[in-house]
């Protein structure tokens, strides 16, 4: 038996002779010698005939248990067989004086409460406040179809405000049945006890999973945390994977290690009261030097554990669960966190953008929509600085083209006075010189060209090395890949040389030519020269004409460099055409995904909170270039944004560009504001293209209580409670990452807490970690939390700095636990017993 216990990883029974406890003391010894935890008991049949588990603590003296059985009105081994002297409910009623756990023993089988009553007295039973747990062998799809929904607790005669834990469990009376199905089950409990069984069975849906239950789904959590120095030196904390929550004092540190997470991670909090606070805590707190480390458990591509450390003030590093240093930030490990300070969520509730950009969790995006974006947004935001500098090089040439009709002008007056004719060879002169400088700058790129051939010369096939392609299954198909690139390598190398070759060939030539060229420059300037000495008093005029002559020559090629940029410049304004094409329609389509999302949230909140999502409302970034761009008062142009109807970026962009009468009538814009906005730099006007501004998400919360007629109600009619209500049910929503939250109950309405954000944390807990801080009994007690973590002051008024003490970690079945959550969030035992008789409970 205890070798199979093992075998089927067994960590504790449940002995039950009937009426018998002293058969099977040498089974419960072996048990306790190898580390499996026994709870003593018996099986008792009632006078009615039902059979129940009588189970009790583990360290219960055997004898108490046998003068319990004699209670029972069996009184030697030879009646073990026989009926007890009471009914179920008097037996249920009489086992909480015992101190004992019963469990329903087969329950929809022969001697089973369910087979074996029947009409009042079996709901009689099965509805006593004293029963806890029945047992099952079989799940309960499988359970006769008659029990089925008095089991799921849908049948209306057998309702329970609190079911009936059902547990898997049968008798065993050989070793080989320890490996059969509904023999065992899944209980959580802080440590073994009667305590945590009867904890375990008032929480059936949080404590108990059967075998014929789902598997849990793994998820990322935080595993552990440490601190070396600060207010919370030499403390480490190891999380349960489901629910936490903190609990003590204020100042004993519950938001410092909250904040520590946040910290180690490398994360802000969105607020700007929040994030004074958080700077706070990180500067008087924790403070420098001390070292924080958090042990992750990521799930995302595959389950692996990796170690964050950060010292104040410096950047976190990642490392391995063994220490070895990886390239890493915490955000590509660990990127599913969400945090919350106090009062965050209250501040995010009154943000408009901050309820958007809750609702973009549920998006159905994929990593490839999110890169298509940033590739839009990268290049429009390339196509911006192109096009303002084709503007600007197509402006600079046309300014230095206004100057070539003035010069024209005074070169014809010159002409008539006869000096062309005169000095006509000198003027030709500057056009031949002007052709010698082309020479020169259409070799320029492609010497650049060559330049660059020769420098990924020869091509690199590190990456096709045996070494690179070792271990690959498909080795052998990349191997020609070697052979392609070193023939296409040798090839381009000999053309390469042969480009080179025939440039420097060609320099040479030009080289010569040059030459010829400056001899007979010098020839003709010396020839010039004489004739401007002929001249006498004209020679100055001669020397102006050349310089004219220059001149002109220099700026006429510029009408072909003003043809190239001018064309470079409509080639990039239609290429932004169509980039913003793909914008808008990229931002439609984000607000309809945004609107389903909101759907969505709606039908798995119903009938509690409504979402719907509609085109965006604040054109405040609009407002901010200007202010950026133009300055002075905008105070019409804000009414004109605030107010304009079916408002389009793009168009509004393209009214600036039309005019101030434009502006003025199509927006009502005064005529000073239009004209300093009309005037607004071209660059101001396409960041303003380049918005996305962020749509309007209206959030409704059902203020009603339940089974009342609904009353809606958006969040600008609602209490801040109520605001981060909604909030935080949209928050538990997501089921990726772990939640942290201080003090939630600062911004919740303790109604909406019970009632709404416990059921939904129970719900989800199995699929995603929570850690809160509370003071609000309802979060640890009614959402039966895995652990709780009680934080006590060490020294006079905390200045030692803050402990946990083993006694205060566990679960609401630890007994230290319970009475620290007593007297701390209930005031004691005896401020809630007055609490209970002033209320009539």
């Amino acid at each position: 038996m205890v070798d199979s216990c093992h075998e089927n990883g067994i960590e504790a029974i449940a002995v039950t002779d009937h009426y018998n406890i002293k058969s099977s003391l040498s089974l419960m010894e072996a048990c306790r010698s190898s580390g499996i935890r026994v709870f003593p008991g018996f099986e008792a049949k009632t006078k009615d005939g039902v059979h129940f588990l009588c189970l009790f603590d583990l360290d219960t003296d055997i004898d108490e248990i046998d003068r319990i059985i004699g209670d029972c009105g069996i009184h030697s081994p030879e009646e073990a067989s026989s009926t007890g002297n009471r009914d179920v409910v008097d037996f249920l009623k009489q086992s909480v004086k015992w101190r004992a756990v019963c469990i329903g023993a087969h329950a929809t089988e022969g001697g089973g409460l369910l087979e074996h009553l029947s009409k009042e007295p079996r709901i009689n039973a099965w509805k006593s406040e004293h029963l806890l747990a029945c047992s099952i062998s079989t799940s309960i799809s499988d359970a006769p179809p008659r029990f089925r929904d008095i089991l799921r607790n849908k049948n209306a005669d057998y309702r329970r405000d609190n079911p009936v834990a059902l547990v898997n469990a049968r008798d065993v009376n050989d070793p080989a049945k320890l490996s059969e199905d509904g023999t065992s089950c899944l209980i959580k409990m802080s440590s073994v006890s009667i305590e945590g069984l009867r904890q375990a069975f008032l929480d059936p849906e949080s404590r108990v999973r059967r075998n014929s239950d789902p598997p849990l789904p793994s998820h990322s959590s935080l595993v552990a945390i440490s601190w070396t120095g600060g207010f919370l030196d030499g403390t480490s904390v190891r999380f349960n994977p489901d629910l936490n929550v903190l609990v003590g004092g204020r100042g004993v540190g519950k938001s410092t290690i909250l904040e520590s997470v946040r910290y180690v991670l490398g994360l802000e909090p969105t607020t700007e009261d929040v994030l004074r606070a958080y700077d706070g805590i990180v500067r008087h707190v924790l403070r420098a030097g001390t070292k924080v480390s958090l042990l992750v458990n990521s799930t995302n591509p595959s389950e692996r554990q990796y170690v964050i450390e950060r010292t104040v003030p410096n950047p976190p590093m990642v490392k391995k669960a063994d220490g070895v240093l990886t390239n890493l930030n915490p955000g590509d490990v660990f990127p599913d966190l969400s945090i919350f300070g106090q009062r965050e969520i209250g501040e995010v509730a009154e943000s408009g953008t901050g309820l958007t950009k809750l609702l973009e969790r549920f998006l159905d995006s994929t990593s490839e929509s999110v890169d298509k974006q940033a590739d839009l947004r990268h290049s429009l935001e390339h196509n911006r600085e192109a096009l303002l500098t084709a503007i600007k090089d197509a402006a600079a040439i046309r300014e230095r083209l206004a100057q070539l009709p003035g010069l024209e002008e005074r070169y014809e007056r010159f002409q008539s006075a006869g000096l062309e004719t005169r000095l006509r060879e000198r003027g030709l002169l500057v056009r031949e010189e002007r052709l010698v400088d082309s020479v020169a700058e259409h070799l320029e790129p492609i010497d650049t060209l060559v330049s660059r051939l020769e420098a990924e010369l020869p091509i690199d096939q590190t990456f096709l090395s045996p070494r690179a392609l070792e271990g690959l299954p498909g080795a052998a198909i990349f191997e020609p890949l070697s052979s392609a690139l070193s023939t296409l390598s040798g090839r381009l190398d000999g053309s390469t040389r042969d480009m080179r070759d025939a440039l420097d060939r060609a320099r040479d030539e030009v080289e010569k030519v040059t030459a010829r060229w400056r001899k007979r420059k010098e020839e003709v300037q010396a020839a010039t020269e004489q004739t401007l000495r002929g001249l006498g008093e004209g020679a100055v005029r001669g020397g102006e004409f050349i310089r004219l002559r220059q001149e002109i020559e220099t700026l006429r090629p510029l009408q072909e460099k003003l043809e190239v940029a001018e064309s470079v410049e409509r080639a990039h304004r239609m290429r932004r055409r169509e980039l913003l094409g793909e914008w808008e329609e990229r931002k439609a389509t984000n607000i309809q995904r945004l609107a389903r999302a909101g759907r969505d949230v709606t039908r798995r909140l119903s009938p509690r909170v409504e979402v719907e999502v509609s085109a965006p409302t604040d054109r405040g970034p609009i407002l901010d270039i200007f202010k950026q761009h133009v300055g002075g008062r905008l105070d019409s142009v804000k009414q004109a944004l605030e107010t304009a109807q079916g408002f389009s970026v793009t168009e509004f962009a393209d009214h600036c560009r039309a005019g101030a009468q434009t502006l003025q009538e199509r927006y009502g814009i005064t005529p000073s504001q239009a004209a300093r906005v009309a005037a607004a730099p071209e660059k101001a006007l396409m960041l303003i293209e380049e918005i996305s501004l962020e749509p309007t998400t209206t959030v409704r919360l059902n203020t009603a209580a339940p089974g009342s007629a609904a009353q809606w109600r958006g969040l600008d009619h609602l209490s801040k409670g109520q605001k981060a209500t909604a909030v935080l049910l949209l928050l538990l929503l997501d089921t990726e990452g772990p939640l942290l939250v201080d003090q939630p109950e600062d911004d919740l309405d303790n109604r909406f807490i019970s009632e709404d954000i416990v059921r939904r944390i129970r719900e989800a807990k199995r699929k995603r970690q929570f850690i809160f801080c509370t003071h609000n009994a309802n979060i640890p007690v009614l959402g039966d939390a895995e652990l709780i973590l009680g934080l006590t002051p060490v020294g006079e008024h905390g200045a030692g700095g803050a402990q946990i003490r083993r006694v205060h970690m566990g679960a609401i079945d630890e007994a230290a636990v319970k009475e620290l959550i007593e007297e701390l969030l209930e005031g004691g035992k005896a401020a809630f017993e007055t609490r209970r008789r002033k209320y009539g409970f």
